[in-house]
């Protein structure tokens, strides 16, 4: 099978981050007409931030260089198959299709097992690991009246 050259992009993005002692081992890439767009790789730790994954700093690159809140017309190629969380970053961007590296079981031998996030979306509230309390339910709905009474919103 011939090498695709964006997937060796993250894949080496990866790799660079992991020798450098930067990151964890996940790079991506945003493609848009054939050139990368937008490129990144895990900043979890060199940030502080849980969320710095790859993907998602990608999608953020790619989307303030367009200057749009979505990636429709783009490929998004990540080293490894997404988490939980890049997964939901990846679909409300909604870029045209995400290839992927390794897979969620290679990621989980390693250490980076995600199949807790996987078994507790599934649960009820209460049940969580960290439990989900629901508070002021009628005062938080008024947000959503807000939003369909506003005459010049933009829908995503």
């Amino acid at each position: 099978m011939m090498a695709n050259p964006f997937m060796a992009r993250a894949i080496d993005l990866a790799i660079e981050n992991v020798r450098s002692r930067r990151g964890g081992p996940f790079g991506a890439v945003v493609v848009k007409d054939g050139k990368i767009i937008a490129e990144a790789a895990n900043g979890v730790t060199t940030a502080n931030d849980p969320t710095a994954h790859a993907e998602v700093l990608a999608i953020r690159a790619a989307c303030a260089k367009l200057g749009l809140f979505e990636l429709r017309g783009c490929e998004l190629y990540t080293s490894c198959e997404p988490c939980p969380m890049c997964l939901g970053a990846i679909y409300w961007a909604r870029p045209d299709r995400v290839y992927f590296g390794g897979s969620a079981a290679d990621a989980s031998q390693v250490g980076f097992d995600d199949s807790l996030i996987y078994r507790e979306i599934t649960q009820p509230h209460s049940a969580r690991r960290i439990p989900m309390i629901q508070l002021m339910r009628d005062e938080a709905l008024e947000t959503f009246r807000a939003w369909e009474h506003q005459p010049n919103k933009i829908p995503y």
